[in-house]
């Protein structure tokens, strides 16, 4: 099942970045290094439009050092773009955003013409964190949920530098399903809108072939060699069993398990680890477009046939026999709800 959250705050922050972009030089988005593909935000390309942008990689010592380095490549080759990898407990790292945003907007500087930038990101990416060390007080309330920062906020990095923040942000419809569950495996989608077990196995399908070295000896796992081979919930319930989430009748508390397997990835004890490549998340991506412009086109057909049966059905001369009753003229037709019933769009 496709993970979806959007809850009633991020419409508001939406209409909140679309009115501030008006006034911004340089916007910096901040990815997960972890899942840099998934972890950028469509709706904000689209509404930030020709701005230039700073891609920064947070959680770089969390991520497979290799992968960061394609990841960065990939963002850097992008028109108007630059990318950096951050750490942001990092004690100085204003200075190296300071110096990227200045090489991409050069034009900007001086109390005339300030240098207005904007950061933008998903939900628990660590941007509060980033937020009160570039302050070097604690500007922000942090937290390991999804959704802690809910107001829009400004830091003066340096006399004619602005740093507004907004409050993590995902967008309406997640399109590419490995994103939905990366980004709930990564703790960037509140816990109520997917089920861990379901993200689990997802997050163990990604990690059983590039990392099967790291399950292995994290878990102590039987048939370490073929681990890529084997089926995710015979992975997830031999876990479950190696770290004794077992319940009477000796069934795998499945619950526990996945519980184990989230943890273990979020707080790096299966070590540094990025769930996607350039290569894959753009077949995703492709992939999944095709399904959507599929789905849009096939939207679109019903729609017409439904507004042509409306223009017949008022054109056709109304019968004048006593006996008609109300609604026999109705255009909805039993034809209408077989080809959209309800719950499709």
């Amino acid at each position: 099942m496709a993970i979806q959250w959007f809850p009633g705050h991020m419409n508001v922050t939406k209409k909140a970045i679309a009115e501030r972009i008006k006034d911004i030089d340089v916007v910096i988005e901040l990815l997960d290094a972890r899942l840099p593909g998934s972890s950028a935000n469509p709706m904000l390309a689209e509404m930030t439009g020709h701005r230039r942008r700073l891609k920064v990689l947070n959680k770089q010592d969390m991520a497979d050092i290799a992968r960061t380095e394609a990841w960065l490549a990939y963002y850097n080759a992008l028109p108007d773009t630059k990318a950096i990898g951050l750490d942001a407990s990092e004690p100085r790292p204003a200075q190296r955003l300071l110096q990227a945003c200045r090489e991409l907007a050069p034009h900007r500087s001086g109390m005339t013409k300030p240098l207005r930038l904007m950061i933008c990101g998903v939900p628990n990416v660590g941007k509060s964190t980033l937020m009160n060390t570039l302050a070097g007080r604690k500007a922000a309330k942090t937290g390991d949920e999804a959704g802690v920062t809910r107001i829009e906020q400004r830091i003066n990095l340096a006399d004619d530098v602005y740093l507004f923040d907004t409050p993590g942000m995902l967008w309406p419809k997640i399109i590419v399903e490995k994103s939905g569950y990366h980004l709930a495996a990564s703790g960037a989608v509140g816990r109520n809108a997917y089920d861990e077990e379901e993200v689990a196995l997802e997050l163990l399908n990604s990690l059983k072939d590039p990392y099967a070295d790291r399950l292995a000896a994290r878990f102590k796992l039987a048939d370490a060699d073929n681990i890529s081979q084997r089926h995710d919930e015979e992975l997830l319930e031999e876990i479950g069993r190696r770290r004794g989430a077992v319940m009477s009748g000796g069934r795998v508390n499945m619950q526990k398990a996945s519980e184990v397997v989230l943890n273990d990835f979020r707080d790096l004890s299966l070590g540094r680890i990025t769930l996607e490549t350039p290569e894959e998340f753009t077949t995703w991506l492709a992939a999944a477009q095709a399904i959507e412009a599929e789905r849009q086109a096939k939207k679109l057909a019903r729609q017409k046939k439904r507004k042509g049966g409306a223009n017949a059905a008022a054109t056709e001369p109304q019968p004048l026999d006593e006996d008609t009753e109300d609604g026999d003229t109705d255009d909805t037709g039993e034809a209408d709800q077989a080809d959209n019933p309800p719950g499709r769009e």
